[in-house]
């Protein structure tokens, strides 16, 4: 009998161990466990959850992103209009992120208490509401005090659509769903600036100028999002009635023993996830990242006028051509990442290409190469955000990971108010953008140089493993 039990021990093993390469399949049994892993099940869940949740939540970030940097495009005549010089407008863009930062981890504590549906929904109706208050902007303290309170009112915006995500897409598909929705960063920008220019030639309408309208027509579409949010999203699958029952058991199952996971091996209580090396370090790299998206962001219309000196109208259309190649980039990248399992060397790799992209334009004057260098710099830096946040996401989880998530982007999103500010100074000690592009082109650099030493665990991102563990440990025992 000893004679007998010893080889197929041995080969109980070594199914086991080739489980990846499909000895699974000729298994005799298989654990309970292993059944839930439904290929079929899963793909119609995510396909139908994908198709109800992210072209709206994609339609909500277009407007979020269009009030916010909406004032790159009131630049090109508010400036004169007012007065204000480069210092001036670098620091009232900027500040948004202050108010932006105070406000972040509680409006994000309040989300997951609450629930995505009403809060977000609040949000977007006052931060509508600021918007179009923009245009009563008299002085630069009426205009860093609006773009304040703007700030307020968006705080927990995106890192709540962050955690909205997570308790409905598996950490594996989460790239995906994250650059879906993160793809209206450049879409508002293919939207938003020839749309802005269009609304400056308003000028002199029933009193008006052309920036007042376009802070007035621009930010009325928040507000009427924000009760179609009421009535439209769906706070948890188990209250999702567009799910059948056994979808919605297959994703409540599946995202808690996801949950379990993460417990397992990074149990971080709130208070921890604050203080975390790993998330610290994910803060630092963000704040790189973002620097220098709003630094060029806030600043595209007026870089694209000075490489070719082009009306408002033109210049609105010619900054939709990097924010086309950003969108493209960021679903392709998101996409990749997902399919081989990994994320640092996503963001990496981003990085260094925009801070190519950045340098090219910064040396680079004539109209079109310096056109193709803001191409490659915004593509670059976009494509950096999908891989990042399912990082980000794959290792926190329940309060931990709305506060932790919260935390990382307002800390990241002071950079929001460095970038435009540092652009605008750097502009005004030198006459030109060539300083300021370089100067963000090394904070890419180090960047990319962080988000190498950030430690990622693919198997947390893969229930099958646990599975394939629990089964090991079945046939051994």
């Amino acid at each position: 009998m000893q004679l007998d039990s010893a080889p197929h021990k041995d080969f109980s093993c070594l199914r086991v161990k080739l489980c990846g390469l499909g000895a699974h399949r000729i298994a005799p049994s298989r654990p309970p466990e292993e059944e839930r892993l439904n290929p079929e099940l899963e793909e119609r869940v995510i396909r139908k959850i994908t198709l109800r949740l992210i072209p709206f939540l994609f339609i909500l970030y277009v407007g979020a992103y269009l009030d916010r940097v909406n004032v790159g495009m009131a630049k090109l005549t508010m400036m004169k209009d007012l007065h204000f010089s480069e210092s001036i407008y670098g620091f009232g863009a900027g500040i948004f992120f202050l108010g932006y930062f105070i406000f972040e981890v509680p409006s994000n504590l309040i989300l997951a208490k609450m629930g995505a549906r009403v809060w977000i929904a609040r949000i977007m109706i006052t931060w509508g509401l600021i918007s179009a208050a923009m245009m009563f902007t008299t002085s630069p303290n009426t205009f860093y005090f609006l773009r304040f309170l703007l700030g307020v009112a968006e705080a927990g915006f995106f890192p709540g659509m962050v955690f909205y995500l997570t308790n409905w897409f598996p950490a594996v598909q989460r790239a995906r769903a994250i650059s879906r929705f993160m793809v209206a960063i450049p879409i508002s920008g293919v939207i938003g600036n020839p749309l802005s220019g269009l609304l400056l030639g308003l000028n002199g309408k029933a009193n008006l100028t052309g920036w007042q309208w376009l802070f007035l027509l621009e930010g009325m579409p928040s507000i009427l999002l924000g009760f179609v949010t009421l009535l439209y999203l769906t706070d948890r699958p188990d209250q999702a009635k567009w799910l059948t029952s056994d979808e919605s058991e297959y994703l409540i199952e599946r995202l808690r023993k996801e949950h379990e996971k993460k417990e397992e091996r990074h149990s971080l209580g709130l208070l921890q996830a604050f203080t975390n090396p790993r998330v610290l370090l994910l803060c630092l790299l963000y704040f790189c990242i973002v620097v220098t998206g709003y630094g060029l962001t806030m600043n595209l219309p007026s870089i694209v006028q000075a490489l070719g000196k082009s009306s408002a109208l033109t210049t609105g259309l010619l900054s939709a051509i990097p924010n086309i190649c950003a969108a493209i980039a960021m679903i392709l990248i998101g996409s990749h990442s997902d399919r081989t399992h990994e994320r640092r060397w996503h963001v990496a790799v981003s990085c260094f290409i925009g801070a190519v992209g950045l340098a090219m334009t910064a040396v680079l004057h004539d109209p079109i190469p310096g056109l193709i260098g803001v191409c490659v710099a915004s593509l670059g830096q976009a494509s950096t955000l999908a891989p990042f946040w399912a990082l980000t996401t794959s290792f926190l989880s329940g309060m931990a990971a709305a506060g932790g998530i919260a935390f990382i982007n307002s800390v990241g999103n002071l950079g929001g108010q460095a970038g435009p500010w540092l652009m605008g100074f750097i502009k005004d000690r030198t006459g030109s953008f060539t300083g300021a592009l370089l100067t963000f082109s090394g904070f890419l650099i180090v960047a990319g140089i962080l988000s190498i030493l950030v430690h990622h665990d693919p198997a947390l991102e893969h229930p099958s493993e646990e599975m394939e563990l629990q089964v090991e440990i079945a046939e051994t025992s």
